[in-house]
């Protein structure tokens, strides 16, 4: 991996400030296996962060109330999750959806989480079914948890109910993702090997089956748009999908062991990769090529070649960005779940500029342009 430039001392980087920590309850006992965080969330909208406590539960906790404990107790808190209580409205003035705390017990260890969000106007794909058990609205939130038996149970956010128990995978379900256009279409990954599509508007139909991993699917990911799919595993595999035609767009090629996690950009020009041979590699997915190689875990800004804040952690297991992308949250192997602030800086006009159009456009387009080429590479992410 490429050091820092001679100009930054990676010594005197900044540290990210903690601004709370939810910690595990003990188990009997004082069991080891079964209590590590593998996975924690943010619900789309903001109202809920969920973590998987171990032991196969799953904590609901209103992210509101999260950040008001964590601002009463000072910068650095630490707060025992059973403490986290919302005073309870007698039924006459109890308002419909009111984030309240849940702790959902799944029956199995839970390895992925995912929060999906209902739009009406997105219409279930299936055609021929006239009749659903279930009716999405608008202010509909689920949480899917995928299961170390392979199963994927979906749960009323609110109510804490179970909707749907969806059984097809026969190995652990590593990761979960929702599209983000609406559609409560969900992606499963497994260490079955393979990529599944289910319809959660009709009634959790499994529509597709995705293969070309030929080992464990570690992670997945959507693309702003919802009209690519990335997934990562072991041997190395990075591939891209088209996902409404549920073909392989191409595979990414460069990493040198098992690539475990994945995300792309708010504007969807770019898709970042994490892998064992601690790489963090940053793609141009239209095109294949690698615009930039990190290392470790740190907060990195796109426009620059080093670091610009790290955040200390022991056994960390997973992490997630909060909606607004203001805080980090980190699970680690003892269930616990640790966040920091994440960096506030301004962004440059040339980041403004390129969000701008590449929302809207992808590389070849951009690279179409009847426009100078200072401007063009202005415009540009570059290798």
């Amino acid at each position: 991996m490429a050091s820092f430039p001679p100009r930054v001392n990676e010594k005197e980087i900044v540290r990210s400030r903690t601004i709370g920590e939810l910690l595990a309850l003990a188990a009997p006992f004082d069991k080891k296996c079964g209590r590590e965080n593998w996975t924690v969330a943010f619900a789309p909208d903001g109202s809920y962060f969920a973590w998987s406590q171990g032991y196969c539960t799953v904590k609901l906790v209103p992210w509101s109330q999260c950040l008001t404990n964590f601002l009463l107790h000072g910068t650095k808190n630490i707060t025992n999750s059973n403490s986290l209580r919302l005073s309870r409205q007698n039924s006459d003035g109890a308002q419909k959806n009111k984030p309240r705390e849940h702790i959902i017990d799944c029956g199995d260890i839970v390895w992925s989480l995912a929060f999906g969000s209902s739009v009406p106007e997105k219409q279930s794909r299936c055609v021929n079914i006239e009749w659903h058990r279930f009716k999405f609205g608008q202010d509909q939130l689920l949480l899917a948890t995928g299961l170390s038996n392979g199963r994927i149970k979906i749960w009323d956010v609110y109510t804490g109910k179970l909707l749907l128990n969806l059984v097809d995978h026969t190995e652990v379900v590593r990761d979960l993702t929702f599209a983000p256009d609406g559609s409560l279409i969900l992606v499963s990954a497994s260490r079955d090997k393979t990529l599944r599509v289910w319809d959660l508007k009709d009634d959790g139909n499994m529509m597709k089956v995705l293969r070309a991993h030929q080992n464990w699917v570690y992670s997945c990911a959507f693309s702003p748009d919802s009209s690519m799919l990335c997934s990562v595993g072991a041997s190395k595999a990075v591939f891209l999908w088209d996902m409404d035609k549920y073909t392989m767009i191409r595979k990414l090629e460069g990493h040198h062991h098992d690539v475990v996690a994945c995300d792309f950009s708010p504007d969807g020009a770019l898709l970042a990769t994490a892998s064992y041979d601690t790489r963090v590699y940053v793609w141009d997915p239209h095109t294949g090529d690698i615009l930039m190689e990190f290392g470790m875990v740190r907060f990195w800004r796109i426009d620059e070649d080093y670091p610009v804040q790290v955040a200390p952690l022991s056994n960390g297991l997973c992490c997630a960005f909060s909606t607004d992308g203001s805080v980090l949250a980190a699970g680690t192997h003892d269930g616990s779940v640790y966040f920091w602030a994440t960096p506030r800086q301004i962004p440059s006009l040339q980041h403004l500029c390129r969000m701008s159009i590449r929302r809207v456009m992808p590389t070849q387009e951009v690279q179409k342009l009847p426009i100078p080429s200072k401007v063009l590479e202005f415009l540009s992410y570059r290798i």
